[in-house]
């Protein structure tokens, strides 16, 4: 009986010390995984028209190691692109957003309406425009040929796409010094053009 005991209360401790252990790191495990600025752009005040479908992809450490963490989330909005940057720009600026004006915003020139915000110790981008509704050509040709009657496939494509880009504000190149080209910071030529002889004139020897 006392072995019995003795197995029934060792069996009891192994079981609480295994729970006791497992549900913090199942929640710790859970906390690493999760990106919690995610659920900052979850809290925006956006009707659900504006966030019909969303997907979330994110890159990079958290801690920056090599890369720090990237974070993308693509969002399809039911209504045109001008209303939906009007509705992103007034959650954003209520979530304490504030419009961002820099260099090399866009990088590149982009159709549609291309914004940079800036919160705290993050840079976030935000790209409205008109969704792609028909194939890329391909050899020249386009992939389906017009039809001048509307599809139902093409009232499908109405709507606009949303892209939000969030950054560590340290990793963000756009927030140091960008290079000047003011000619008095190029330093002097170092290969001058000299427009006369440095040797001068040649001496006659000494007879």
């Amino acid at each position: 009986m006392r072995e019995r005991r003795r197995l029934r209360l060792g069996i009891l401790v192994l079981v609480s010390v295994v729970l006791l252990g497992a549900v913090p790191l199942f929640f710790g495990i859970r906390t690493l995984s999760h990106d919690p600025v995610f659920d900052t752009l979850d809290e925006l005040d956006v009707p659900g028209w504006a966030a019909v479908k969303t997907v979330d992809n994110v890159s990079g450490s958290r801690w920056c190691l090599q890369d720090c963490r990237l974070r993308e989330r693509t969002v399809e909005s039911e209504r045109a692109p001008e209303e939906t940057v009007r509705t992103y720009e007034q959650a954003l600026t209520a979530d304490g957003w504030r419009p961002w004006k820099v260099a090399r915003c866009p990088e590149q020139q982009e159709k549609g309406s291309y914004t940079c915000w800036r919160r705290d110790e993050l840079t976030l981008d935000l790209w409205v425009r008109q969704p792609t509704c028909v194939p890329p050509p391909v050899n020249g040709e386009p992939a389906v040929p017009p039809s001048p009657v509307a599809s139902p496939a093409a009232r499908k494509c109405a709507g606009s796409l949303v892209s939000v880009k969030v950054r560590n504000a340290i990793d963000d190149e756009r927030t140091r010094p960008q290079p000047s080209t003011d000619p008095s910071l190029t330093g002097e030529d170092p290969y001058p053009t000299f427009t006369d002889d440095p040797l001068g004139e040649p001496t006659g020897s000494p007879s």
